[in-house]
């Protein structure tokens, strides 16, 4: 998420004695003002004077470590239970900034939060004017989502961008085409940094219904609006509605510039293609060869090979897909070095095909030429750096994945290791896919009969996944995660334990009713054995083996 544009806020009184510290139009007048009255003004007049410094010299932004000490002078004078708590909430803001401008996060986050508690409290108690509260309320979260985004905190810097939208939508102070430009960057921040397609639909859809009334249908806006449409509903794997989203903004092909018209053409042939609509998808593609034939060895052309290889793997046409990916391959190798994001994402497309086509060691290969590739790029910012742990995380599972899911257990442990430490540090607020990978490593730890350390790594997995924003405990994943923990206990010889989360796996599929009939007749047959082992009374085979789970 990018960072939200600070919005200056002011700072008044009506005692007639601090008028002429009010009224001074600059932070060099002010100054001179506080220096001759500062001695005569008691504790709060004093945290007045000099929060109205402090902010003054924030505006002109010359010396931020004088507007830092002004507002602890503030914070220090001014008594947040009183009538000047919303001056409080203001110092605390404006100390968080500072803070922030100095890359001091951790101090700027503690004081920006203290200031949205406080600010809160004001609410709830009625201690200020409400639009005073949500103008300083939406000041704070968007501090929030800045230090956030800076600490590569960026879940929770969308939460604080979703808050101050909230308030932007209720106070009405800016205009609709204004508005629509927030929900745009909001449901693309959603979409491609927290994979969040639900949150992003309602805003992307707002943002479409506005530029249509505002601009007319044929507009770019409208055509742009829609290829956001199609990614949200592609990434919700509504291939039919991203298709006829990214056909509506193929229609207004007059507006677009030729890069954009491009970019929908292909958008709109992978969606037929993963709707099997294949002779439109080879006819979609003449198009784009027909734009891109002067361009000789360029990413469009590879792309366009990468999508041909995609179409033909489908359709069971192997030894032409590997042709088509070959020659996808050669523009990559030439492009590595002034293109390395587009090879990365080039080389996990390539992957994902050969994959499909069961020829798992090149896939894992050019895996890990995505990987490398990543390790290489410069990491400027805690955000990058979160952003880039998350996608090695999420290769090194996908890796880990495929060697085990083909019984090469020593070489998967340390990738999905390796996963499970950049995913735990990076998937804050929605850990599916470190779920994933805790259940797949425990398969490994299974497997290499480690059955404690499997244990834990299951149980890792049904707490993630348990809280995970499309999962809960009733998940089938979830359910999954629990009925290999029982067996990972069973194993152990743990039955009190193994009964009690078979158990939980007979309730949860009880819970899905006729359509898990299959499901909850052999889970409940599990959960008689075990009580039969736990007794003695059994000599039958209980489950040994773990189930794996699919990633992303």
């Amino acid at each position: 998420m990018g960072k939200v544009k600070r919005r200056p806020i002011g700072v008044t009184c009506t005692k007639p004695h601090l008028e002429p510290i009010m009224s001074a139009k600059t932070a060099e007048e002010m100054l001179a003002v506080f220096q001759d009255m500062e001695a005569s003004l008691d504790e709060t007049d004093l945290g007045l004077a000099s929060m109205k410094v402090a902010a003054q010299l924030q505006k002109e932004g010359k010396d931020p470590e004088q507007a830092l000490s002004f507002a602890h002078k503030a914070l220090k004078n001014l008594d947040e239970e009183g009538e000047h708590a919303i001056l409080v909430s203001l110092a605390l803001h404006l100390i968080g900034c500072v803070n922030l401008n100095f890359e001091r996060y951790d101090d700027s986050l503690e004081y920006l939060t203290r200031a949205e508690r406080l600010l809160g409290r004001i609410e709830k108690e009625g201690l200020a004017k409400v639009e005073d509260i949500r103008t300083m309320m939406r000041a704070v979260y968007d501090e929030l989502a800045n230090v956030n985004t800076s600490l590569g905190r960026v879940d929770e810097a969308l939460d604080s961008g979703k808050k101050s939208l909230e308030i932007l939508e209720m106070t009405g102070e800016m205009g609709r085409m204004e508005l629509a430009e927030e929900y745009r960057t909001l449901a693309n921040a959603l979409l491609h940094v927290s994979n969040n397609f639900k949150e992003a639909l309602p805003l992307g859809l707002k943002v479409l219904e506005i530029h249509r009334e505002e601009l007319g249908e044929d507009s770019v806006e409208v055509a742009h609006d829609r290829k956001l449409l199609g990614a949200i509903y592609s990434c919700a794997g509504e291939h039919d509605k991203a298709l006829e989203q990214f056909e509506l903004s193929r229609k207004v092909k007059h507006c677009l510039l030729s890069s954009d018209l491009l970019s929908v053409e292909m958008d709109a042939a992978e969606m037929q293609i993963s709707l099997g609509k294949y002779d439109e998808a080879f006819n979609t593609m003449k198009g784009i060869f027909q734009q891109t034939k002067d361009e000789k060895d360029s990413e469009n052309q590879a792309s366009m090979f990468i999508l041909i290889g995609k179409a033909l793997c489908d359709q069971g046409k192997f030894a032409d897909s590997k042709g088509c990916l070959e020659f996808a391959c050669k523009i990559l190798d030439k492009k590595e070095a002034v293109s390395p994001r587009f090879v990365t994402k080039a080389c996990i497309d390539v992957a994902e095909i050969y994959e499909d086509m069961n020829d798992f060691e090149t896939a894992v290969s050019f895996l890990k030429r995505a990987l490398v590739l990543i390790k290489k790029e410069p990491q400027e910012t805690h955000a990058e750096g979160t952003l880039s742990a998350r996608l090695r995380g999420t290769l090194s599972a996908r890796i880990g994945r495929i060697l085990l899911s083909g019984g090469q257990i020593p070489r998967a442990i340390p990738y999905l290791e390796s996963a499970a430490e950049r995913l735990k540090e990076s998937f804050s607020s929605d850990p599916f896919v470190s779920g994933h990978n805790y259940n797949n490593l425990g398969i490994a730890y299974l497997e290499s009969e480690r059955p404690q350390l499997a244990a834990q790594m299951f149980a890792a997995a049904k707490d993630n996944l348990d809280v995970s924003r499309d999962h809960g405990p009733h998940h089938q994943d979830s359910i999954v995660a629990r009925q290999n923990l029982s067996i990972a206990y069973s194993t152990m010889g743990s039955y009190s334990l193994a009964i009690q989360f078979q158990q939980q796996v007979v309730d949860a599929w009880k819970v899905h009713g006729p359509t898990a009939q299959y499901e909850f007749r052999k889970a409940l047959r599990t959960l008689k054995e075990l009580k039969k082992k736990a007794c003695g009374t059994s000599s039958n085979q209980l489950p040994t083996k773990a189930l794996l789970l699919p990633l992303p």
